[in-house]
């Protein structure tokens, strides 16, 4: 099968993965799944998930493997909106359309993008780990090894975790790795795998975002090109732009936040989503589709959300804005092949986390934490 027809096969599933069904397709990176088993375990166990979302509250997350760094989540009810913008919005781009409504079960997601506090501690593991995040055992880090639960191991431990980075990856902005800035850099691969780590220890399911729920989140029940409105001379209010960031990122909260609580839903860090880059995504979304996420066949490209502190207008922050990722966002690490984990040339990607009201099935957990399995180049 070509690379066409995996990526309309995996388009055809999305409204059954959107489901929570397991689909026949065969899993990715298929050697970790025993770890994503056990893992799955642990979050039925603890199986604390209100049985509806009457029920969801806002809450705070603590981390033991970062020190136990916290993070607050915010709940966002069920619901539909109209995802894209419209021809008539300035800055619009072919790929915001065409507008289509669709639907979401509820969830949450971070109040704010996540920061290093809680990051290092993923990629900061402690472990000799192999090329590919699996434990070092055999002192050969070009080679990877069963993800197997050995003496003085943990669940935690042999989650596939990041080699140390070649260069500090908060470069010398801010306070370091210091608490409250958001963490950066990291590919969409170390940001899925930092979700299952999270999982792990919490017992709470983490992933990224889709693409429509990033959307929905970011418009906060809002139709107009930002979340607090069409005026974009109050971006200021809300964003770390290029217009005031002076050209580094800045600590997560500090501006105004959206309708439903979030902050910097616009600027400061642009966000991963989990799906795979589709500029006609929408046109291939029926009307009322129900939890629609886009699969990815290989590592690039991914969507982008939110714009960021470094460059661009303010059309470059509405909240239809996307952007695909790029090889070229690590085209200066020295490495051959190039790291899996970190963005050598990208100083203004992080991310935040959802957890969705209802935990999927195994497989679906699965593929979420494993999208584009494809080379890393």
């Amino acid at each position: 099968m070509n690379r066409l027809s995996l990526l309309s096969f995996a388009l055809l599933l999305a409204p059954a993965l959107a489901k929570d069904e397991a689909a026949p397709q065969e899993l990715p990176n298929p050697q970790s799944f025993p770890v994503t088993e056990k893992i799955f375990e642990v979050v039925k166990k603890k199986a604390d998930a209100p049985a509806s979302a009457d029920g969801m509250k806002p809450y705070t997350e603590t981390v033991p493997s970062a020190k136990n760094a916290t993070f607050d989540m915010v709940p966002l009810p069920a619901g539909e909106f109209t995802i894209g913008s419209p021809a008539s919005e300035a800055g619009r781009k072919d790929n915001e359309g065409p507008q289509v409504k669709v639907a979401l079960d509820a969830f949450w997601i971070g109040k704010c993008e996540m920061t290093w506090d809680v990051y290092r501690g993923f990629m900061e593991n402690g472990k000799s780990r192999n090329k590919d995040g699996t434990l070092d055992r055999d002192s050969n880090n070009k080679t990877s090894e069963a993800p197997e639960i050995k003496d003085g191991e943990t669940l935690v431990d042999v989650v596939s975790q990041p080699t140390p980075a070649y260069v500090p990856m908060h470069f010398e902005m801010g306070e370091g790795y210091g608490a409250g800035w958001p963490a950066i850099a990291m590919t969409h691969h170390a940001a899925s795998k930092f979700c299952e780590w999270l999982t792990a220890q919490t017992g709470h399911y983490y992933r990224l975002p889709t693409e429509a729920e990033w959307e929905y989140a970011c418009r906060a029940g809002t139709s107009t090109a930002y979340s607090f409105g069409d005026d974009a001379s109050k971006l200021g209010d809300y964003a770390w732009n290029q217009e005031n960031a002076e050209y580094t990122y800045h600590k997560v909260g500090q501006k105004k936040p959206n309708p439903w609580g979030l902050f910097d839903m616009h600027g400061n860090v642009s966000e991963w989503c989990l799906d795979a880059y589709l500029p006609d995504a929408y046109a291939k979304w029926q009307p009322g589709v129900k939890n629609p996420w886009n699969p990815a066949v290989n590592r690039y490209p991914h969507v982008t959300r939110g714009g960021h502190y470094y460059e661009g207008g303010p059309e470059t922050l509405r909240s239809a804005v996307r952007v695909p990722s790029d090889p070229s966002w690590k085209a200066i690490d020295p490495q051959n092949p190039k790291s899996i984990w970190y963005l050598t040339s990208n100083q203004y990607i992080g991310f935040r986390v959802v957890r969705p009201m209802s935990v999927p099935d195994v497989k679906v957990m699965h593929k979420m934490w494993n999208t584009g399995p494809g080379p890393s180049e």
